[in-house]
């Protein structure tokens, strides 16, 4: 244990140690050159940085992806025909493009309806605390409880899972839902809504509150009420959070893994892309053709984040 935080120590003397030359060696530098030598000191680490754990690693994963299933074989495009051609990885790409349709869409219109019913009223506070809880627990944690939720016994057995007791009160018989396809995608979906409805009501409900009273007012003088004023008003001058957390929240369901490993282990058609991408890397020994998939969800994710950029600086 000493020797441990000993090592810790050493490190942090090192960082600072190299700091503290570095701020020095630029406080040298003068004139116009002086802010190029400055700038280069304190930009410098973070590219390198940036180079060494980004751009290289992204680099030999899409060189390994067309390495074959092995990742060390002859240059090709294997991986990547296996990817479109191979019925469960195709049937993954279609989990995953569901996800992304319906988990933001979803999240934010629950979100933004919440923000909208409870904004000044006198239990704001404690009714947002609600529904901003669940993103303070981890996926994992949230997957667990509803695994519990959906939990399966035989009608005539006591219930664990409180669908399924529901469904017995009311005199129905009790039903798989993380095992009977194709809604068994759906219910692992309302996980992901059901933590990502508070991310969307937090950034959408401040949004909201930043709307200066004078449009409002101005808006009902000239007859807008209702739906008129929440259509030409409000979605207006939040759109460019809307956005923001659209994205957001479709780059989430993109990548989702822990949810689908937690509860089924991507079993009874539930695997996503980014599960498939573990698999294949970690329990399949598969490397190149796990690169492969993760290429694919870097691919995929690109569009959304320039999209996202482009909006901000139209934004700003």
């Amino acid at each position: 244990m000493a020797e441990k935080f000993g090592q810790m120590l050493l490190a942090i003397v090192v960082l600072v140690a190299v700091v503290g030359v570095l701020l020095f060696l630029a406080s040298l530098a003068r004139g116009k050159r002086g802010d190029v030598v400055r700038s280069l000191f304190f930009v410098g680490p973070t590219i390198v940085l940036v180079a060494v754990g980004l751009v290289w690693p992204t680099i030999l994963t899409i060189v390994q992806s067309l390495r074959g299933a092995s990742g060390s074989g002859a240059l090709s495009f294997t991986n990547f025909a296996t990817i479109f051609t191979r019925d469960d990885l195709r049937q993954s790409i279609g989990n995953t493009a569901i996800w992304v349709l319906l988990v933001p869409l979803l999240a934010i219109a629950i979100g933004l309806l919440y923000a909208i019913i409870v904004d000044r009223t006198p239990i704001e506070a404690f009714a947002k605390t609600l529904i901003f809880l669940p993103m303070a627990i981890s996926m994992v944690g949230a997957s667990v409880i509803w695994k519990f939720v959906y939990e399966y016994k035989p009608t005539l057995a006591p219930q664990i899972g409180l669908l399924n007791q529901v469904l017995k009160s009311l005199g129905f018989e009790t039903q798989q839902f993380l095992v009977n396809g194709p809604w068994n995608n759906l219910f692992l979906i309302i996980v992901m809504i059901w933590i990502q409805a508070g991310f969307a009501m937090t950034v959408l409900s401040a949004a909201i509150k930043a709307i200066p009273d004078e449009i409002i007012e101005a808006a009902k003088i000239d007859g807008a009420s209702g739906w008129s004023l929440f259509r030409f008003i409000t979605l207006p001058s939040i759109r460019s959070t809307l956005v923001m957390v659209l994205t957001t929240i479709a780059i989430a369901a993109l990548k989702v893994f822990d949810i689908v490993r937690t509860m089924t282990g991507g079993n009874f058609g539930t695997s996503v892309v980014a599960n498939d991408f573990y698999s294949a890397s970690f329990t399949q020994n598969q490397p190149g053709l796990g690169s492969a998939l993760a290429v694919l969800l870097f691919v995929l994710v690109s569009p959304i984040i320039i999209y996202n950029v482009k909006q901000l600086r139209e934004a700003y």
